[in-house]
């Protein structure tokens, strides 16, 4: 760990490096933070249960594979004592009525075919793998049809995991990608498809070599439309462990409709590892996290944005990275700790290059969020136009 005097060095060193997610100049040191402690206000949002430590991917071949009986595991996600207020955009869809489910009773039954399958076909989607929590280990990416839905929304119940294998993304959804179909002509702009991913686990995803639009997303992979997370656990996600501006082990995301936020409730990230933004990471695109755990991601990347001479560049925000120009991220009722960043910002890296960019801090509390190269304050490197905490 560098000194105070080492840190004000390597600022003054990098000041003027040039682009994205750089350490460029005009710095000015923001308020003091001081981890919070009760959280308060919320009326509208019921406290998810305590998060327990996540299960390991079960091994499998495409087919859930039966867990613990039901009896044994409870699903917990999120942070049981936030109480930030959850708004009505915010919370759970209602899959009461589901347009289609994967799965007819029985373990064997959930398939890594009719995860895809359903995806692509859109709407509300629910899984029906008998009694006992299951494993799906994904054989391919479900990616979502552009023209399919408006809206797409899985919901586990609470019992099941998709599983990456190691070896692949888990989730996939691009507006601008032809593969997928254009239905604007303003891809990086429309208001669909919109994703919801609620009451399930995403693990072992691993998007190492996908270099599209920069790569990233180790689970899952937004360019475009909307995207809400709820009451859902991601861990130990991958994604590449080099580059200067790819992030996002567990969600990585991109051009939402007018700067909507993304918004990540009632979520546990644990055991994220990738070049940047080991649980979180995006460019341009606003968030909102409430009540929800980030523990144990390492960004692991070397040499920061822009990279150093003779690096392969990244390393920075331990759970979360964010870049880019006018974009405001806000985390309520949250814990952020025992996340790292071999450059800067151990729980958070924030970058506006205009500095426009605003983030706020309320009811959460950062502790031990280690940055072995520079930091703002304790766990944060923020460059931007204000950064309040409380």
């Amino acid at each position: 760990m560098k000194s105070a005097v080492s840190l004000l060095v390597l600022a003054l060193a990098t000041a003027t490096l040039p682009g994205c997610g750089g350490e460029p100049s005009d710095r000015t040191a923001p308020a003091a933070t001081t981890p919070a402690g009760t959280p308060s206000g919320a009326t509208d949002a019921t406290a998810p249960a305590a998060p327990a430590a996540p299960p390991s991917a079960r091994a499998g071949l495409g087919t859930a594979k039966p867990g613990p009986g039901p009896a044994a595991v409870a699903f917990r996600a999120g942070n049981p004592d936030g109480r930030a207020t959850v708004p009505a955009e915010a919370r759970a869809v209602d899959t009461s009525r589901p347009t289609r489910t994967v799965g007819s009773g029985t373990p064997a039954s959930c398939t890594s075919a009719a995860v895809v399958k359903a995806v692509a076909a859109g709407g509300i989607i629910t899984f029906d793998c008998g009694p006992a929590p299951v494993t799906i280990t994904m054989k391919a990416t479900a990616k979502v049809v552009n023209a399919h839905g408006p809206r797409i929304v899985l919901d586990g119940g609470g019992k099941v995991t998709l599983s990456g294998g190691g070896s692949r993304r888990i989730l996939y959804l691009n507006t601008c990608d032809p593969a997928q179909g254009f239905t604007t002509s303003h891809c990086q702009n429309q208001d669909h498809p919109q994703l919801t991913v609620q009451n399930l686990t995403f693990a072992n995803g691993n998007s190492t070599g996908e270099r599209t639009e920069g790569g990233g997303g180790g689970a899952i992979f937004v360019r475009g439309g909307r995207v809400k997370v709820v009451n859902s656990r991601f861990v130990d996600n991958r994604c590449d462990r080099t580059g200067p501006d790819l992030g996002g082990a567990a969600l990585r995301v991109l051009s939402q409709f007018e700067n909507k936020p993304v918004y990540v409730v009632g979520s546990t990230f644990t055991g994220g590892v990738c070049a940047n933004g080991a649980a979180l990471s995006s460019i341009g695109v606003s968030w909102t996290v409430l009540n929800s755990v980030f523990r144990d991601n390492q960004a692991v990347g070397t040499g920061a944005n822009p990279a150093r001479g003779g690096t392969p560049g990244g390393g920075s925000g331990g759970a979360i990275y964010c870049d880019g120009n006018e974009f405001a991220v806000k985390l309520a009722g949250t814990v952020v700790e025992d996340n790292s960043a071999n450059e800067g910002g151990g729980a958070i890296f924030f970058v506006s290059n205009n500095r426009t960019g605003t983030l706020s801090i309320t009811s959460s509390t950062l502790r031990r969020n280690p940055s072995r190269g520079f930091e703002t304050k304790p766990g944060i490197f923020f460059l931007g136009a204000r950064l309040t905490q409380g």
